[in-house]
């Protein structure tokens, strides 16, 4: 479990939308359904919830250095 502060979170967001972004453009419908959550919990498209965790693990990953990063790097 991780824990974000507010502008962690918001970092995490950010990284995401680019992500998703580059990968299938500017389709905020396609976005919405991927990360519509299932009855069980899950995403509609598990990758979705695969691409959130690595925005989250960059953003804490980094804490208390300086510079943006990106899944990945």
């Amino acid at each position: 479990m991780y824990g974000l502060s507010e502008t962690e979170a918001f970092e995490a967001m950010t990284l995401f939308l680019a992500q998703f972004y580059e990968h299938a453009g500017n389709d905020l419908e396609t976005l919405l359904a991927d990360i519509s959550r299932e009855a069980d919990g899950g995403t509609l498209d598990p990758a979705a919830w695969d691409d959130w965790m690595a925005c989250v693990r960059c953003v804490t990953d980094r804490r208390g250095t300086a510079g943006r990063a990106r899944p990945g790097d």
